[in-house]
């Protein structure tokens, strides 16, 4: 049996100073820290910074949708 769901989202910015992937990964774990039920991520922006010529760090702006509490 297929439940419905009531979704919500916020939106987070994670970074990291190595990927794309990281900075992801950084946020959802530090958004499940105080939020539970995590469903889904979608990558709205990427960015990053520059340093003496080179990439210092990536910032990875998104939605996270989780679902309500019954």
């Amino acid at each position: 049996m297929q439940e419905d769901h009531v979704y919500k989202s916020i939106e987070l910015t994670g970074s990291s100073t190595t990927t794309v992937d990281d900075a992801v990964r950084n946020a959802v774990a530090k958004a499940s820290k105080s939020l539970h039920n995590l469903r889904w991520f979608e990558v709205t922006e990427i960015r990053g910074g520059i340093r003496d010529g080179s990439v210092s760090h990536w910032q990875v702006s998104m939605k996270v949708g989780f679902t309500l509490d019954d």
